[in-house]
């Protein structure tokens, strides 16, 4: 059986993307050589994705940026309320590059890897709350 295909114009399958790179991030480092700079970009790809759904349930059109402020004001230009708990997975961004490449930046601490995990919780709480009851 071929493995289901994500549909790109469907909130949930953003959300459910959005899932799995929480849960990953979530799992924490299951060995020494698991890196919180990596598990900080899971955190980051959940915000990110998370906010895409919002985009894609308001028909907002995205470029492909992994800049959360960016997205989030495109979300504010479409109607969203976005408060400012959500805005502070601004963040977040600097995982979406730096946790990629060696030498790019100093590696993420566990209390960053903590917090990084918190605010994508956040981000991905609201963006579920944003698509099952609009308006809120």
């Amino acid at each position: 059986m071929p493995p289901k295909r994500l549909d790109p114009t469907d909130p949930a399958a953003w959300l459910r993307r959005a899932a799995s790179n929480l849960a990953r991030a979530r799992a924490g480092p299951s060995s020494a050589e698991v890196l919180y700079d990596d598990l900080c970009f899971d955190a980051q790809q959940a915000a990110e994705k998370a906010i895409k759904a919002v985009l894609v349930a308001q028909r907002t059109p995205f470029p492909k940026v992994h800049a959360i402020e960016r997205l989030l004001g495109l979300a504010e230009d479409a109607g969203v309320v976005v408060p400012a708990e959500i805005r502070e997975a601004a963040r977040l961004t600097r995982f979406a590059t730096q946790a990629r490449y060696p030498d790019v930046a100093e590696e993420a601490t566990e209390d960053e890897y903590r917090r990084s995990v918190e605010l994508a919780g956040s981000v991905v709480r609201w963006a579920r709350q944003q698509i099952e009851q609009p308006g809120r």
